[in-house]
């Protein structure tokens, strides 16, 4: 029976699709028979999972994604078919959860439980959701961007709120306030040069100072003895004063002080001659008197001895009245 051309190359072409359909299937995983290990997973969000991406327990793959399917019309639930390349101890209590890369494709993890019971062909596992690296990541960020918005309204009142008090006034009063600050850093400035002035080693004031305090104490060092006799008779003198009985003197001088002013107390309650003749005023005049007849007798004396003495060496004797005042001579001499 002989084959035409045709035939043999419509007969290489199928057998060649078939080829390609196989390999491109081995290479997604599938095969054209479902022959081996398959678990089942149920995902709400598959995060973009993709046939043939591989399937870890602590690391190591077992297997792969053999097929994903939703299971209804709403997409409620995706059914993902992992293909384990043996029969591994998975227990029922483990849980598959689908790990995203930032660099690489998303892989699904197993992470095992602790139950003795293992999982046969055709069970469903566990599964959870992981937040990933990313999820992590913008887990922790949440907070922090909610502060850093508040933080961020916060600084918005602030400044709106220096804006209200910068109001043309106030900004004119700061730059009076910058003008005196430079004012007060020249005077700084002028006080320094005069503390330098102070300090200077040749004509400084503080330097002039501290030699005249060195002559000071040079002095003091040369006359340290007189200085210390100075001290020793100063000490001696107030031990004599210490020993000095100067409660009894002053108690005796009180006591003359009282005596004193029993003596005036008594001259100005006119007791006694000198008393009354201090204070009566008729014993004054009496006594004025006496000394004024006193006065025209000694006058009279004087002028007239002839009256008071008889000798008849004189001649005839003073027939003359008396004098009745004194004389203007012995009136100025009294004065006097």
């Amino acid at each position: 029976m002989k084959i035409s051309n045709e035939t043999k190359v419509g007969a290489l072409t199928a057998i060649a699709i078939t080829l390609l359909i196989l390999g491109y299937n081995f290479i997604r995983g599938k095969t054209l028979f479902k022959t081996g290990h398959f678990i089942y997973a149920k995902y709400i969000d598959t995060k973009q999972i993709m046939i043939s991406n591989p399937v870890y327990i602590n690391g190591f793959q077992v297997g792969s994604v053999f097929e994903i399917e939703n299971t209804d019309q709403a997409l409620s639930s995706i059914l993902v078919t992992i293909k384990l390349k043996d029969y591994y101890m998975i227990p029922d209590n483990s849980v598959a959860v689908i790990k995203e890369s930032i660099l690489g494709t998303p892989s699904i993890d197993i992470r095992l439980g602790n139950s003795k019971k293992g999982m046969m062909t055709g069970d469903t596992i566990l599964t959870a959701s992981d937040p990933g690296m990313v999820g992590q990541v913008m887990s922790k960020l949440g907070p922090v961007g909610d502060q850093l918005k508040q933080t961020i309204q916060t600084l918005d009142d602030v400044l709106k709120n220096i804006n209200t008090v910068f109001d043309p006034a106030t900004k004119n009063n700061l730059q009076k306030v910058i003008a005196n600050m430079n004012s007060t850093t020249a005077s700084l400035v002028g006080s320094a040069a005069s503390i330098e002035k102070l300090l200077n080693q040749q004509s400084g004031a503080i330097t002039q100072s501290m030699n005249n305090i060195n002559s000071f104490t040079k002095n003091l060092s040369e006359n340290n003895d007189k200085v210390s006799r100075t001290l020793s008779n100063v000490e001696k003198t107030t031990e004599q004063l210490s020993q000095a009985d100067i409660k009894g003197s002053v108690t005796q001088l009180k006591a003359a002080l009282e005596k004193l002013n029993g003596l005036i107390a008594k001259v100005d309650s006119q007791e006694g001659s000198l008393g009354k003749l201090i204070n009566d005023k008729a014993l004054y005049n009496n006594l004025n008197n006496t000394m004024h007849s006193a006065n025209i007798l000694l006058d009279d004396l004087r002028v007239h001895p002839k009256r008071y003495v008889q000798i008849s060496v004189f001649g005839k004797k003073d027939k003359s009245g008396p004098l009745m005042a004194p004389l203007s001579d012995s009136t100025k001499t009294i004065q006097k």
